[in-house]
């Protein structure tokens, strides 16, 4: 985990691979004159004497302890005197990046609801981020009795807290206990919150809190995806006939869709009756709309053609009149139909009376 080589050089750094240790206790080895101090990307050095911090470095780089290191340590008593004899100090090697931790509840929660005798067994699951933010409490809570820190570990104090928070703040801020998703955002922060101060206690500081799904043991699941049908149909006559035109589609051979197609087929057949009948209908109340137009000899009633001068079977002019049924007029000189309101024949300029 540390690499310290007497044979070359008195060297402290952390070559930790791993991703998930948020601290190194670099201890119990002797700092001599040529020891050097490697800082890499991302780690903070804090020297430690007699478990008090003497000196923080945060830039990377690689230092000499005498002619680097030593100017920034003048409380330590060893190098007051120039390494006569070797300083035996700890230097804690602190991840400083965001660590983000998976959790998930062990088992149901079951929240308190009237419905429900027994409550309504819940589980949840989402993410966290944490970083170093103390690193006094971090010495005096954790690295006082622990040589590395990990996530795992800070994922096991989480844990043992998260189902009483979840159980807080889902009856506070859980609106509507079937569908938490709602609220989820105020009840992640609610936790957000209490864990923060919880975890300041050893150093860290929480930096986000997500809430990714609650779950809900499958016969309620369903019962909610039933209820969100109904409520997303609103008809629930039309959602019938969904069913089964669904269940037709399906099952094309089914006396059901026998039956169905029957009476839409019989369905059809009124449509089209009364269709036809409208039809018919409206044609004959246009024929009877329609004006009549044709004009009778006052001579000898024969029936006279638009626009005739002259009667064909007796002779007898064509005199002026008007039809009782459209109030046409008929001119006198050329019998020429003209409007009711018309005071000159149009065709030859007879004036009308």
């Amino acid at each position: 985990m540390g690499l310290f080589n007497n044979q070359f050089a008195n060297v402290i750094e952390w070559n930790e691979s791993r991703d998930d240790v948020i601290f190194w206790l670099w201890r119990n080895k002797e700092i001599k004159r040529g020891s050097r101090l490697v800082i890499r990307p991302g780690q903070d050095a804090i020297f430690l004497y007699n478990g008090k911090i003497e000196g923080i470095f945060k830039d990377e780089g690689n230092y000499e302890i005498e002619s680097e290191i030593i100017p920034f340590l003048t409380t330590l008593k060893g190098f007051k005197f120039g390494f006569n004899s070797p300083l035996r100090a700890e230097v804690l090697f602190v991840n400083t990046k965001e660590f983000l931790i998976r959790w998930g509840t062990k088992s149901a929660i079951n929240i308190p609801t009237p419905s429900l005798k027994g409550g309504l067994p819940i589980r949840s699951f989402g993410t966290f981020t944490v970083k170093v933010n103390d690193y006094l409490a971090l010495i005096d809570r954790i690295a006082g009795v622990k040589q590395q820190f990990t996530v795992e570990d800070v994922k096991e104090r989480v844990l043992s807290q998260l189902d009483q928070l979840l159980m807080r703040w889902i009856s506070k801020e859980g609106k509507d206990l079937f569908n938490l998703q709602v609220n989820a955002y105020d009840i992640a922060r609610g936790i957000k919150s209490d864990l923060d101060m919880e975890l300041l206690k050893l150093g860290l500081t929480v930096t986000d809190f997500t809430i990714s799904s609650f779950t809900y043991p499958e016969n309620v699941q369903k019962m909610i995806e039933k209820t969100a049908s109904f409520d997303m149909v609103g008809d629930i006559a039309h959602y019938q006939q969904m069913s089964m035109i669904e269940s037709m589609t399906e099952h094309p051979n089914s006396s059901m869709a026998s039956m169905a197609q029957t009476g839409a087929g019989m369905a059809m057949g009124v449509e089209m009756m009364k269709q036809m009948t409208s039809m018919m209908t409206n044609t004959s109340t246009a024929s009877q709309a329609q004006p009549s137009t044709t004009l009778s000899c006052h001579q000898c009633g024969h029936k006279l053609s638009p626009n005739v001068k002259f009667c064909p079977e007796c002779g007898t002019k064509v005199q002026a009149s008007s039809s009782p049924s459209t109030g046409y007029k008929f001119c006198p000189e050329c019998g020429t139909q003209t409007t009711p309101d018309a005071k000159f024949c149009n065709e030859c300029g007879h004036k009308l009376f």
